[in-house]
């Protein structure tokens, strides 16, 4: 299989980012190598990669924006498809296509999952469950399906389209603000539209239920809708649990200037504003005065982490790809690091906390367009480029110490 060695340099400084801390330090990384080892390719448009959370099951579910998602098991890609929805998908745009793919934390007793996909013919984004097939696990009932959600898009950009569930059995979905430069319709700011926003539904039975303690659910304002649990979004593409915490970690793609990572911790009620398009990063956006004007900078909630788009060149940044926190059982040095990368330059990034702020590094730049990240039912990490390769991160062996990451 090829390998992409991904080197981390002792004594790395490359890029150290302190949000919100002007103080430049050094630390120590471990003298050793990290690994992307090709576990599958040829596929179209990766979106998504996802497994089914049932610990006996070594398969991975890989997402194609056509509308196609594959079984890669034991280094093989299954035929025919697990499901093929291109009739129903609008995969167009760049932006556009099956975007998402969860399974049901039951699972194993109701063979339910979830696919977020924009749909033919007016790029409406539309969430669905559908069941796999109970004489073949391999296949899914394609006349399954059952709608949970249909938000109307005023234009192909700013999908999102990730889905998954909380520790608490709710299924979260991010939506973004609908597309144009600088958030034209004001979309992340207003809490009567579903844009711009991270929603938390109760899918036990449908149509779905809200949760009782949705920050809005019990406002009595008709013009607040109960679904959202978060917003203040431009295009949350990616974003994760951590599987150990709880954590909720938001890639938020940026407009021009500055790509964030917001962190959600686990004992959150939810409600945060995270800021577009007021702020992009945590700066201020400048075209945003008037849906600006009566929030205070006091009801935001800024990233944990951010990286600015450079000028122009091959290694320029332009749309961050969360991954997850490490909590696999192979490298458990890494356990407890945030790994994330960047479309355009194909930057590779692993954040640890450092206090209050965190530090960022960045282990490589040989990544061809990463488009999404996976985790397998063990907690080991995958990435996905647009040209259509898996890689799967490894190291050295268990049995390897960690130079833990420390202050000089």
């Amino acid at each position: 299989m090829k390998t992409a060695s991904l080197f981390l340099a002792l004594l790395a400084l490359l890029l150290t980012f302190h949000l919100l801390d002007a103080n430049t330090s050094s630390h120590a990384t471990p003298n050793t190598a990290l690994t992307l080892t090709e576990v599958a390719s040829g596929f179209w448009r990766v979106s998504d990669i996802a497994a089914t959370g049932v610990a006996t099951d070594t398969r991975l579910f890989v997402v194609e924006q056509a509308g196609r998602i594959h079984i890669v098991e034991n280094g093989s890609v299954r035929t025919p498809p697990f499901l093929d929805i291109s009739a129903l998908v609008e995969s167009g745009g760049n932006e556009q296509g099956l975007l998402g793919l969860v399974f049901d934390p039951d699972y194993a007793q109701n063979r339910f999952f979830y696919v977020n996909y924009t749909a033919t013919p007016d790029g409406r984004t539309v969430v669905a469950r559908y069941q796999t097939r109970p004489d073949d696990p391999n296949q899914a009932d394609p006349n399954s399906a059952v709608e949970v959600l249909s938000q109307e898009q005023p234009n192909q950009w700013h999908n999102a389209g990730d889905l998954a569930f909380g520790p608490d059995g709710y299924l979260y979905i991010p939506l973004g603000d609908g597309g144009g430069v600088g958030d034209p319709f004001d979309n992340a700011q207003d809490l009567s539209t579903l844009l711009g926003a991270v929603l938390r539904l109760d899918v036990r039975t449908l149509p779905y239920a809200i949760p009782p303690d949705n920050p809005f659910a019990q406002d009595g304002d008709p013009n607040t809708r109960d679904e959202i649990w978060a917003y203040g979004l431009r295009n949350p593409w990616r974003f994760s649990f951590d599987r150990a915490t709880g954590d909720l970690y938001i890639a938020d793609v940026g407009q021009n200037e500055w790509e964030e990572i917001n962190r959600q911790p686990a004992n959150s009620s939810g409600g945060e504003n995270y800021g577009w398009d007021c702020y992009e990063g945590a700066h201020p956006y400048g075209n945003a005065a008037a849906s600006c004007a009566g929030t205070p900078v006091e009801a935001l909630t800024f990233p944990i982490l951010e990286y600015a788009h450079t000028p122009g060149g091959v290694w320029q940044h332009c749309a961050v790809i969360s991954g997850f926190v490490y909590r696999g059982a192979a490298l458990p040095y890494l356990n407890g690091a945030y790994f994330f990368a960047d479309y355009c330059s194909g930057a590779l990034w692993m954040a640890t906390p450092n206090g209050a702020t965190w530090r960022m590094e960045e282990l490589s730049r040989e990544l061809n367009n990463p488009t999404t990240f996976g985790e397998d039912n063990a907690g080991e990490l995958y990435i996905a480029e647009r040209g259509g390769r898996i890689l799967r991160l490894e190291g050295p062996p268990a049995t390897w110490h960690f130079v833990p990451l420390v202050h000089r």
